[in-house]
């Protein structure tokens, strides 16, 4: 089987990369951009700049600031209606994977039209769409290196997961400077998030030799660094190589694929309104736990990326490290279960196997070393609840 590898056409990586914004959007042709950002974003100091550069550099940017975390059909909709209303010929999208989800959305609507139920996967939409530059704001979601966007569907609540070369972001300004003022929970669970990128990405059924040596790069670095920041959210150093070790892990997923752990993440936050990085990480030690049997080697070569075990250790030696490990790290940067983040057990409950269904349908536990089936995923869902 062959693999298809696909990048943005420029990457800048590095202090000040989002400075080259303009610089960036003229060498692609581009001249008339609407910025998508969030509310909280388009109060930033740094995003003021932005726009002024912009001005100064003579383009006419519009602005976008209405995404909501866990986008929905009806703000990428609003963001339709801007484009068309202002004749914008690409979209910038500031912030973290939700405005970045959204505006590759917008751009994929504006260029061919319809709703995103209709690009639901396993539809594959590689015909290009309006292009799309993202400027990320947090060292977790990848999106600004994927060909995919994951909407809610408001008619029925579902998240709708998106993919193709039509969603893959035509330039990335990967600028650890602005990910600075992150709050320690979002860095603990963008961070995780990132990290589940990197080990589904490597012990996916679409594992392939380049998205190997992402990953395992990606897991070696966020692994050794996420705790550094959440300690000490100045760390500079620590705070660039998680930023690039997420885009690591963003190229990685993306050109080979999430798992089980995602599948089963997607309907929590539909349901429950979890965050997705911290539904990921709510999932990501048992998920493992449940899929090593199948993959043994695989998931042992994780641990030994991340330093949990030494190269001449066994297998079965390297995976309990890894098992024991994620839940360690959980436990360290404050990951709640669902019980302590607040859902009531009846409804968890009730739910799961609809759930259950929904991870399924969207495609990616078949990925999974271990594909299960919906009585087992049920089962999961009861043994992550605490």
């Amino acid at each position: 089987m062959t693999a298809t590898i696909a990048l943005p056409h420029v990457i800048r990586v590095g202090a000040g990369a989002s400075a080259e914004l303009a610089g960036t959007l003229d060498s692609l042709g581009l001249s008339r951009p609407l910025v998508v950002t969030d509310p909280f974003i388009a109060g930033q100091p740094f995003f003021q700049e932005l726009l002024t550069r912009l001005e100064k550099a003579g383009f006419s940017p519009g602005v976008f600031a209405e995404t909501v975390p866990d986008p929905t059909t009806t703000v990428v909709e609003a963001g339709l209606r801007a484009l068309h209303e202002g004749g914008f010929d690409s979209l910038v999208a500031v912030g973290g994977g939700s405005p970045i989800d959204t505006a590759k959305a917008v751009a994929l609507l504006g260029a061919h039209g319809g709703r995103m139920r209709d690009y639901k996967a396993p539809v594959v939409t590689d015909s290009p769409a309006l292009p799309v530059v993202a400027v990320p704001t947090t060292a977790g979601s990848g999106s600004e290196c994927t060909r995919y966007s994951i909407i809610t569907d408001v008619e029925t609540g579902e998240k709708v997961l998106c993919a193709g070369l039509a969603l893959l972001p035509r330039a990335a300004l990967v600028d650890f400077e602005l990910t600075l003022g992150m709050p320690r929970r979002l860095t603990a669970d963008t961070g995780v998030d990132a990290l589940t990128h990197a080990v589904e990405a490597y012990v996916s059924a679409k594992a392939n030799p380049v998205a190997d040596g992402l990953a395992r790069e990606a897991m070696r670095t966020i692994f050794t660094q996420l705790r550094a920041v959440y300690a000490n959210p100045g760390d500079r150093a620590a705070r660039e190589a998680l930023m690039v070790g997420a885009t690591q892990a963003g190229m990685a997923f993306s050109n080979s694929s999430v798992a089980l752990v995602h599948g089963m993440s997607r309907p929590i936050g539909a349901h429950f309104k979890v965050a997705h990085g911290l539904s990921n990480a709510m999932l990501l030690p048992t998920v493992t736990e449940f899929s090593v049997p199948s993959a043994p080697e695989r998931y042992a070569e994780c641990a030994r990326a991340m330093g949990l075990a030494a190269s001449g250790s066994t297998d079965g030696e390297a995976t309990g490290a890894l098992v024991w490990e994620l839940r360690l790290l959980n436990q360290e940067l404050e990951v709640p279960t669902p019980r302590e983040y607040g859902i009531g057990a009846e409804r968890w409950w009730e739910l799961a196997p609809l759930m259950a269904e929904q991870a399924l349908a969207s495609g990616s536990p078949a990925n999974n070393p271990r594909v299960p089936t919906a009585e087992e995923i049920v089962e999961l869902y009861h043994a992550v609840y605490g």
